[in-house]
């Protein structure tokens, strides 16, 4: 059996990054004992991802790289917005302190959701960046193909894969 589409997945990988100037910073893996499981060919990854991985089989490895452009776009300073602090209310409608590095999940006015990054907290205003975090670098990865199998029809109807490793109702 080979990676086509509407097979489940499961693989290693180490993901390592950079942004150009030569040097890698290690950002995640996954082990054979926690691979990650997907339906191949459902729009759950990166198409050129899974343009490398297609047509292999358990035990075959991959190393592979994905620029900016083809991964989570460029790094976009027009996504760095300052937002006033009164803005920030929890749950319980009291007013929070936001964190440096913290990330924190908010709405625009059409009611889009969206994660941003707090890079700064001022008197008045709050810096966060709404960039994808992996915007901007370009992606290493290397990994192994562990698993494969045909997707059940459960599967296909909700457009992932389910079961260890994959996604559980």
């Amino acid at each position: 059996m080979i990676i086509e589409k509407n097979k489940v997945v499961e693989l290693t990988y180490e993901l390592w990054v950079d942004k150009g100037d030569g040097n890698k910073e290690f950002k995640e893996k996954t082990t054979k004992e926690n691979p990650l499981a997907f339906l191949f060919g459902a729009g759950n990854l990166l198409p050129l991802f899974e343009d490398n991985i297609e047509g292999k089989k358990i035990g075959d490895t991959f190393a592979f790289s994905i620029d900016p452009a083809n991964g989570y776009g460029e790094y976009d300073s027009e996504h760095v917005a300052e937002i006033p602090r009164t803005i920030f209310v929890g749950q319980d409608n009291q007013q929070f302190e936001p964190k440096v590095g913290q990330q924190i999940p908010m709405q625009d006015n059409q009611g889009n959701h969206f994660m941003g990054l707090v890079k700064s907290v001022g008197a008045e205003k709050v810096t966060m960046d709404f960039n994808h975090p992996m915007a901007g670098f370009n992606l290493h990865f290397t990994g192994e193909i562990v698993g494969l199998r045909e997707a059940t029809t459960e599967e296909l109807a909700h457009g992932h894969a389910h079961g260890p490793g994959g996604h559980h109702h």
